[in-house]
């Protein structure tokens, strides 16, 4: 399958345009259930360590399972806010939308039982392969008009255990997925000047 020089600049303006999605532009919109199914299946097409295919996904669309993930997140957002005291911008920004958005996902790696083809020495590989899926997801989803946040200020043990996953899966990420009022035309942390996009040759070391 070859694609042309279009679709390059379609893959590329999708990946552009993709933005960490907060409460504050979620919409009550829901998302149609076929919607949801070509995310789902964009992150089962991710690459995986030895085609291991290790990630779990749990689908949260009531609220008082929401209730119970955003008392995690406040807890851990009021601690952490210790750490950028000196940056008062922080208290402002809204950094999740547990409970605006209509569908949240809890994403899981699956431990394996034997061993995997390439994960001999690298044992993190396989959740890196979850990690794969989600921006397979976050892809598919932006080109699909619907936002999607990644919250990561929570206690992957207490998000555990008010989902009551059992030990063979490590939990990675907590999403939140919904049509949005707008997508930002820059990433909101760039606009409000807590950092700068680092050209290319930064990253590249010599």
């Amino acid at each position: 399958m070859h694609f042309s020089k279009q679709d390059s600049k379609t893959l590329n303006k999708i990946i552009v345009a993709r933005r960490d999605v907060r409460g504050n532009h979620f919409c009550q919109k829901p998302i149609e259930k076929k919607v949801l199914k070509k995310i789902l299946l964009s992150a089962q097409n991710a690459p995986s360590v030895g085609f291991s295919q290790p990630w779990r996904f749990i689908i949260i669309e009531n609220d008082e399972t929401k209730d119970k993930i955003h008392t995690i997140f406040t807890s851990s957002y009021e601690k952490s806010k210790k750490k950028f005291q000196e940056r008062p911008l922080y208290k402002n920004l809204k950094l999740e939308g547990i409970k605006e958005a209509p569908i949240n996902i809890a994403v899981l790696y699956k431990k394996p039982k034997k061993a995997v083809l390439g994960q001999t020495y690298m044992k993190k590989s396989g959740e890196y392969s979850v990690v794969c899926a989600i921006e397979n997801m976050w892809l598919m989803a932006r080109s699909l008009n619907v936002g999607m946040g990644w919250v990561s200020i929570v206690r992957p043990k207490k998000v555990k255990k008010a989902l009551n996953i059992s030990p063979e899966y490590k939990f990675i990420a907590y999403l939140c997925l919904g049509y949005t009022d707008e997508f930002l035309t820059a990433p909101e942390l760039k606009t409000l000047g807590w950092g700068k996009r680092k050209k290319i040759k930064k990253c590249i070391l010599k």
